[in-house]
This record gives structure tokens, C-alpha cells and sequence, in this order.
């Protein structure tokens, strides 16, 4: 799996998670250890699509003097 794949995978179970995040916080009785499980989750995900994106950044060639425009 491609790089870019996987973070438009992690992406993506973010939105999930956040989506079942608010599912449950709109319930009559929320369960506060589902919410928290779900949250600590959706954060590690994030840390690993940070973690994507700089590597990805980091991967691209740095910009050449051409790529400046001088006015």
C-alpha cells in the first residue's frame, strides 16, 4: 500500500470514529468507556496520519530557485 493509500485510510477510520464518537454521544444513556475508548483511539490515529503526512513531506525534493518568484 502506497503511502498516500494509507493515510487516506487512517483518514477515513478517523471520520469513523469521530462519526461514532457523536452517535453515541447523542443516545439517551452514553457510555462514558465506549466514548473514551473511541476518542483515545481516533487520537492515535491522528498521531499516525501526522506522522504520514511528515513523511510525506519529507520524501518530496526540496524547491529549486526556480520555484520562487522574485518581484
Amino acid at each position: 500500500m502506497a503511502l498516500n493509500e494509507h493515510v487516506e485510510s487512517l483518514r477515513s477510520k478517523h471520520a469513523r470514529l469521530e462519526q461514532l464518537i457523536d452517535d453515541e454521544l447523542h443516545r439517551p444513556h452514553p457510555d462514558d468507556a465506549k466514548i473514551a475508548r473511541l476518542k483515545k483511539e481516533k487520537l492515535k490515529i491522528k498521531d499516525e496520519i501526522g506522522h504520514g503526512d511528515t513523511i510525506s513531506d519529507a520524501s518530496r525534493p526540496p524547491p529549486s530557485a526556480g520555484d520562487f518568484a522574485f518581484r
